[in-house]
């Protein structure tokens, strides 16, 4: 959405705390590699984005939140590509990170960002220790179990799934992080914009479930049709594509509802309409006709 050199000098931040002496060199390049360069960086720009709808659009311990939303985005993003789950061998149109350095390396990856993202907010917070509880609190809630992305990606182990539930879990739990975390971090209410993290993540799952289905390897940055080779439960099998795409615009609709009465808000909905056009662009859906 926005804020991009800020959320970028802040994963910088983070991730130089790796590239230091004593540090296993293949480790530290890897979790480099898992970073840079990003995708859209959707989360941390909601973080902020909420962040300023609180009052606060230039706030250190916002930008430390989003930035360690996002650690935890791309350590999600490098244990899904490993083969025991997706068997993906491109991320973002280069090798995935088992591909680029070993499987072994990956696995410490993923391990090494989600503790990464925890000591970046851990080390931004030193002066607000009051704040800190309930930025660990909701992020730990978005990453483990029961209501986790890890807790997401083991309904992929089990032979059914409740596909609402799947949906949360997976993808919606790191939105309600950066919706919650970022009204959190600057001392804001974050009950207001816990619906807006709920709806805007399971509308990317759907998203995400289409466009697997029509895009092209090119345009994903990663192998289209996996969800289909795989078994997993998506909203096409659930809806149908017509149905997915009107479950997927009533959550959008949802979602710019949802925004709460603030500075910047009619900012806001007119950046979530664009960013429900660039996941699931006319061009893309006229290939089902």
């Amino acid at each position: 959405m926005e804020n991009a050199s800020v959320i970028e000098q802040a994963l910088e931040t983070a991730v130089a705390s790796c590239d230091v002496l004593g540090c296993p060199p293949r480790l530290a390049a890897a979790i480099r590699y898992a970073v840079f360069p990003g995708g859209a960086r959707v989360r941390p720009n909601l973080c902020l984005a909420v962040a300023a709808g609180c009052g606060d659009p230039y706030s250190p311990l916002a930008e430390a939140t989003a930035a360690s939303i996002e650690l935890l985005h791309c350590a999600s993003l490098v244990h899904d590509d490993l083969p025991c789950f997706d068997d993906a061998e491109m991320r973002r149109n280069r090798p995935s990170v088992h591909k680029a350095f070993d499987e072994r390396i990956a696995l410490l990856v993923g391990d090494a960002l989600i503790v990464l993202a925890f000591q970046n907010v851990a080390r931004a917070f030193a002066d607000a220790p009051a704040a800190l509880p309930g930025i660990v609190l909701a992020l730990t809630r978005a990453v483990g179990a029961p209501v986790g992305i890890v807790a997401g990606q083991a309904w992929e182990c089990e032979t059914s799934a409740p596909l609402e539930e799947y949906r949360r879990l997976k993808t919606g739990a790191l939105f309600i992080a950066a919706t919650v975390g970022g009204a959190l971090s600057v001392g804001g209410d974050p009950t207001p914009w816990r619906v807006l993290g709920d709806r805007l993540g399971e509308a990317y799952q759907i998203a995400d479930d289409v466009r697997d289905a029509l895009a092209t390897e090119l345009e994903l940055g990663k192998p289209a049709g996996r969800d289909a080779a795989l078994g997993r439960p998506t909203a096409l099998g659930e809806f149908g594509l017509l149905g997915a795409v009107q479950r997927f615009e009533s959550l959008i609709a949802e979602a710019i509802e949802s925004v709460p009465a603030c500075a910047g808000a009619d900012r806001l909905r007119e950046l979530l309409r664009q960013e429900a056009r660039r996941l699931l662009p006319e061009s893309l859906l006229q290939r089902a006709a």
